[in-house]
């Protein structure tokens, strides 16, 4: 039985409705001669490199014996031959150092040596100019899309041993046993997986365990990805700063939040690789939905603007920030109430948050704010404690979600690792992840005051856990009520 084709192929084929390219033998040989000598340029190697490589240490201990395949991904289809932008998978990114530039296709393999593995990256060389692949096929072809980089530059840019992605097949022949099975991460290549899968009885795939091992392992970042994340919060620093200067253009047109969408992109797209996930620019009543992102709706002189966006880097790291600020400048009464309340339990989870306690205690912090305010108001009939106890919780009406996650390659990073190394885990110097504690009141909300009702606003800052305490590394985007209106003012100027 000939086993399952396993080469990864990124050939899409161009519709023969569209092309015109001329294939024939004269053709060919005219466009294939007289181009000038291609010198080959070796870079140096990229910072992540020695990070990168220490992680594959890591991860080969945890795996004697065992091949692991970490795929990058494949081009997805966004309509007939048109493609999404290509992003490789986290794990992947994170393993290689390969982050914006990565080549779709790609396989990091851990081909077991005795008691550690042999790593090899392996992804699609460069088409020569002799090929008709340079100048006919659409979605590699260096006519199209630019050069790509030859094996040698990338073995010496990422400190990786390279092969060609045709090479795989010819090690994947060697079908895997049960005492030394294959894993890898299905969900970032599912045709590779499935192929696999498919071959002689004795492969064996495992995912889960893979996937969560190495979201476990990310749950502590080197100085690397601190870093980056740092440079993320500063990128979206300014992202933020260009929708304040931007108000008087935005104020009142049919389309507001999709200007707000648009300006911060725009310094996504100059000071990094793009945005880290789907903008919220939430207007009026849309900021008391939790995840808007049609982002297509006005804003005007009395609405305030959650805004939670944030800047991915060429490495893949994001940052995770939202303020909550008043289109005219000035917030009313009951929107400074309610702001001035998102920010006090946001500054009692971050006075918690501090090597030892348990993520969850951050959360608890936030809501013990929550449930005492919304207590005060009027808004619940029980007590501060009452609300508190486990089985009510009446107070979670007004903030279903979450104050905190992971943050890193993924904006909810390390969403694979098990609850007792996350939720119930116990912060640790390097951790990096969110507070952002929020009121939500929609507008037809018949158990709150009605001058309460559709006010959103939700406080998130991205919160470096050291070896003293915690850093909130975007405390320099104006985040007091004071400071929001000041910021606004001083804008317009």
């Amino acid at each position: 039985m000939t086993p399952p084709e396993t080469t990864i192929s990124l050939h899409a084929g161009s519709s023969s409705n569209r092309s015109t390219t001329p294939d024939s033998e004269s053709f060919k040989k005219a466009i294939g001669e007289n181009w000038a000598r291609h010198v080959e340029v070796l870079p140096q190697p990229r910072e992540q490199a020695a990070f990168a490589a220490d992680r594959r240490r890591r991860v080969s201990v945890r795996y004697p014996g065992v091949r692991l395949l970490a795929p990058a991904g494949r081009l997805k289809q966004r309509a007939n031959d048109m493609t999404y932008p290509f992003r490789a998978h986290s794990a992947f990114a994170w393993l290689t150092g390969w982050g914006s530039d990565s080549e779709p296709g790609a396989v990091l393999v851990f081909e077991p040596a005795g008691d550690t593995h042999e790593v090899t990256l392996y992804f699609r060389e460069r088409a020569g100019r002799g090929s008709d692949e340079f100048y006919a096929n659409p979605e590699i072809g260096e006519f199209w899309i630019g050069p790509r980089p030859s094996l040698r530059q990338v073995a010496t840019d990422l400190g990786l041993q390279t092969r060609d992605i045709a090479d795989l097949d010819m090690l994947l022949r060697h079908v895997p046993t049960a005492a030394h099975p294959t894993v890898t991460i299905s969900e970032a290549d599912p045709e590779l997986a499935d192929a696999i899968g498919s071959r002689e009885p004795g492969a064996v795939i495992r995912n889960a365990g893979f996937a969560r091992d190495l979201s476990e392992l990310r749950l502590v970042k080197d100085p690397y990805e601190v870093e980056q994340i740092r440079n993320a919060v500063a990128a979206t620093a300014l992202g933020f700063s260009d929708v304040i200067a931007d108000l008087p253009r935005i104020r009142g047109h049919v389309r507001a939040e999709r200007l707000i969408d648009g300006v911060f992109n725009s310094r996504a797209r100059a000071e990094g690789n793009t945005v880290g996930y789907n903008t919220i620019a939430a207007a009026g009543v849309h900021s008391c939905l939790l995840h808007w992102t049609r982002n297509d709706g006005p804003a005007v002189n009395g609405d305030l603007v959650l805004l939670d966006a944030g800047v991915e880097m060429d490495s893949y790291y994001t940052a995770d920030i939202t303020r909550t600020f008043p289109v005219s400048g000035s917030y009313s009464v009951a929107q400074r109430k309610v702001h001035e309340a998102v920010l006090e339990a946001a500054d009692a989870a971050l006075a918690a948050a501090r090597p030892g306690i348990r993520f969850r205690d951050i959360h608890d912090a936030a809501m013990a704010v929550i449930a005492r305010k919304t207590v005060e108001w009027g808004v619940l009939t029980v007590s501060v404690e009452q609300a508190l106890e486990e089985g009510n919780q009446q107070h979670r009406r007004y903030m279903v979600h979450g104050t905190s996650h992971h943050l890193g390659l993924d904006v909810h990073d390390c969403a694979q690792a098990r609850r007792e190394m996350y939720l119930d885990g116990i912060l640790e110097p390097g951790m990096v992840f969110t507070i952002e504690p929020g009121l939500y009141f929609q507008p037809d909300d018949l158990t709150v005051p009605e001058e309460l009702r559709g006010i959103g606003v939700r406080i998130e800052d991205n919160i470096l856990v050291t070896a003293e305490g915690a850093e909130n590394l975007s405390a320099a985007i104006p985040r007091t009520a004071d400071g929001i209106e000041a910021w606004i003012q001083q804008s317009s100027n």
